[in-house]
């Protein structure tokens, strides 16, 4: 029984954990990635309950840093999905966010990778514009003080504080690409930045989409508002 457990929670864990970096190598394709987890749950499921049966009738035969450790595995395999399906219930389901929804900064150097994406370069559209203004109404246009240049600069150097990879960065045309990798599945989300003069000073649009999957689960708002956070404060500190 001892053995048993801890080999059924240890599988769990390696269901759940593993396929993100096995997608992120090519070695499996999403669908596949998915129904790992799935069954990771199902097998932490099982290895919960032989660990209450072991408590219950073998208690004597217990090692318990073993069993604290398959515990861990267990309950780890089953928080971990049932976060991300709570994170997917709290925000709509579109994967294309930009702080203008009626002209939103468009992928040029990125369209190109973007070529076999499922999730094409173009805007979403207006619905997802409306799911968008509704969840997140405070990703708006910026307005600075600071003349185009100068705001394009600092945003360039806020894109590689972030670890985004830069694209393409035009100062004169105001336009900055970048693509974000994600930790765990290695998915690539696209970014573009625009910058324009408003009267002496300038405004910042900026736009991140997913190449891959129908929900983001709320990363390319977290992601625009990651960088609009670090920016104001590198234009604060100039």
């Amino acid at each position: 029984m001892k053995k048993l457990s801890s080999l059924v929670c240890l599988l769990a864990i390696l269901l759940v954990v593993l396929p993100g970096p096995l997608y992120k190598w090519q070695f499996l394709d999403l669908g596949t990635a998915f129904t790992s987890i799935r069954y990771g749950v199902f097998a932490a499921i099982a290895g919960l309950v032989l660990l209450l049966v072991q408590a219950g009738f073998y208690r004597k035969t217990i090692h318990w840093p073993l069993f604290a450790i398959s515990g861990v595995f267990a309950v780890v395999a089953i928080v971990m999905p049932l976060s991300i399906m709570s994170k997917a219930k709290s925000v709509p389901p579109i994967h294309d966010i930009s702080t203008d929804v009626v002209t939103p900064p468009e992928f040029v150097a990125i369209a190109k990778l973007r070529a076999d994406a499922p999730n094409p370069a173009k805007y979403a559209g207006a619905e997802t514009a409306a799911q968008q203004l509704k969840a997140y109404p405070s990703l708006t246009t910026l307005t600075f003080k600071e003349n185009t240049k100068h705001v394009i600069r600092v945003s360039i150097d806020s894109v590689k504080s972030l670890g985004w990879e830069l694209v393409s960065a035009d100062v004169e045309g105001g336009i900055i690409e970048a693509t974000d990798t994600t930790l765990w599945f290695g998915f690539k989300d696209d970014v573009v930045i625009r910058v324009t003069a408003k009267g002496d000073g300038s405004e910042l649009d900026i736009r991140s989409k997913s190449r891959v999957g129908k929900s983001d689960l709320g990363k390319n708002a977290e992601r625009i508002s990651q960088f609009i956070t670090l920016l104001n404060t590198q234009l604060s500190q100039l």
